[in-house]
């Protein structure tokens, strides 16, 4: 047996609201809207990884989830201009990964990355 795939899924009453920040944003596309769900992804492979942590590096809260992009800066810049409140700066950490926390509209804290 292998798992195919490992999905998110996170409770709200507005599901509406995930499209400004998951679609709008990051550019994530809506592979299935059904009203009481909706599920953004990209048609793209991509790796399939579940992290276990005791803090978010660098002193940080654990994030509840972990977005890698190829452009972290215009993705910080985004997230600035569509006033998203910034967590954690935009930083290069000592593991070679340029980051930085943000809130998504559910009060999520997302680790948007990407590695140097």
């Amino acid at each position: 047996m292998k798992v195919k795939r490992i999905v998110t899924n996170i409770e709200t009453q507005k599901i509406s609201a995930a499209k400004r920040f998951y679609h709008g944003v990051l550019g994530l596309e809506i592979l299935m809207d059904m009203n009481w769900i909706a599920t953004y992804g990209s048609p793209n492979k991509m790796a399939l990884q579940i992290s276990f942590m005791s803090e978010g590096g660098s002193g940080t809260p654990v994030p509840d989830m972990s977005i890698e992009v190829d452009d972290v800066d215009e993705a910080f810049r985004r997230m600035k201009k569509a006033r998203f409140k910034i967590e954690y700066p935009l930083t290069d950490e000592p593991w070679r990964v340029r980051r930085f926390f943000v809130r998504d509209p559910f009060g999520k804290l997302v680790n948007i990355l990407m590695h140097l």
